[in-house]
């Protein structure tokens, strides 16, 4: 892919380390100077030290090859501008961190694919962490959702349970489904009569008040 990055702050640069690992072409528009020279002398990709929010930076970077534009400076307004010059150049993927939630509604209208706050998705991972060791990974969905990654331990209410049965007994707490089951390299989709076993990971979506119900159907922990 041909990628524009706009901005090489902590989230750009885990962002640009990301993207040319995986052999992208990359093109970094940063306008720190001390920044754009670190960028340059540690990735193998264009680095413009401009302002993202001109035509003639974008023209720079022939955002007209471009299959995605990301902008990940911690201004929402510079953020915004960057979407709309790029949409004017049919990008086809536009994506944004957005800080305040009041501007949502103006990315959205743009049609930009949406990061919310990405501070608070770092503090309420150390959170989970914290709370539910248990929990290897999460994604906090809307509606008070989440879908939570779990290691069935030996001594779990869930272990050596089926998935049907489970639910009629109770062990598996009202508002829970498990999604996905991992067991060594094999991931295959959970049905009734699947069984579950110390050692599996699951993927279990639940909503917030079952949560901690759910971390301890599967590991124990409370």
């Amino acid at each position: 892919m041909y990628i524009v990055i706009v901005g090489a702050g902590s989230i750009g640069s885990n962002l640009i380390d990301l993207a040319v690992a995986d052999g992208n072409d990359v093109v970094v528009i940063e306008d720190d100077e001390e920044r754009a020279n670190e960028v340059a002398s540690e990735y193998d990709c264009l680095v413009l030290n401009a302002d993202a929010t001109t035509n003639s930076t974008l023209k720079d970077a022939e955002i007209g090859r471009a299959d995605a534009v990301i902008t990940t400076t911690n201004v929402d307004a510079v953020n915004i501008m960057v979407m709309l010059l790029a949409q004017e150049h049919d990008v086809a993927n536009l994506v944004s961190v957005v800080h305040d939630p009041e501007n949502l509604p103006v990315f959205e209208k743009i049609g930009v694919t949406l990061i919310e706050n990405p501070q608070r998705l770092i503090a309420d991972y150390l959170y989970h962490s914290v709370r539910y060791p248990g929990v290897s990974d999460f994604i906090d969905l809307e509606d008070d959702t989440e879908l939570v990654e779990l290691t069935v331990t030996e001594d779990a209410p869930m272990s050596g349970q089926r998935l049907r049965t489970a639910t009629e007994s109770g062990r598996l707490p009202d508002g829970c489904l498990v999604v996905a089951l991992k067991r060594g390299s094999e991931i295959r989709p959970p049905k009734g009569d699947t069984s579950i076993r110390a050692g599996d990971q699951v993927t279990v979506f639940t909503d917030d008040v079952s949560l901690a119900d759910a971390v301890a159907a599967f590991t124990g922990e409370h």
